[in-house]
């Protein structure tokens, strides 16, 4: 048997962009997507801060070093530009992997969605 943990979440990163005419998906600024351990295609929970909008996508690397954080297709009726979101990934463990398992938690800052 397997249950989901908490495998990575980027704590508090700024909306950059909310692009409705795009076919789905948020766009994470590669390096940071990369420290926390996503991959493209990967499925994530995003939880936005600002008015409570939880939803599920998937992930699209940007450029590296640009701070980009951008909710694609319908996702952009429930964040906005400047908006602060978690992105928050799960895995698949045993119990006994979930309980020596440490998931990865980044911390940005706010302002420019980099790694300090």
């Amino acid at each position: 048997m397997t249950i989901e943990v908490l495998y990575s979440k980027i704590h508090r990163v700024r909306v950059t962009g909310a692009d409705l005419n795009y076919i789905g998906s948020i766009t994470i600024d590669r390096n940071l997507a990369t420290a926390a351990h996503l991959v493209e295609g990967q499925k994530v929970s995003i939880v936005n801060i600002n008015n409570g909008e939880r939803l599920d996508t998937y992930v699209i690397y940007g450029a590296p070093d640009s701070g980009e954080i951008t909710l694609n297709g319908p996702a952009a009726r429930k964040v906005q530009k400047d908006d602060l979101i978690i992105i928050i990934s799960y895995a698949a463990m045993t119990v006994e992997e979930a309980k020596s398992y440490q998931p990865v938690v980044l911390f940005p800052d706010e302002s420019t969605n980099r790694l300090n």
